[in-house]
């Protein structure tokens, strides 16, 4: 399944892109995709969402979705 990936904020800077195509066996979850050595250093605490619906580790991906990292917000 392919799969395009969005990289936001200072995410974009950490993992070298802004969005990048990803292959992936099916079936897969978004842990799958987290499990890729090129995320190893998104951090633990980063918002996920698919299709832009907040998303889960457990999350199962489809081809044609898309999957963007984002840092957790704050405010006050």
């Amino acid at each position: 399944m392919s799969l395009r990936v969005r990289a936001f904020a200072r995410y974009r800077e950490l993992l070298g892109f802004e969005v990048a195509e990803w292959t992936l066996p099916e079936p897969a979850i978004l842990a799958t995709l987290l499990a890729d050595p090129r995320l190893h250093a998104l951090p633990k605490e980063a918002l996920l969402a698919v299709n832009q619906r907040f998303a889960s580790h457990e999350t199962p991906l489809a081809d044609g979705d898309e999957v963007a990292l984002m840092p957790p917000v704050s405010g006050g």
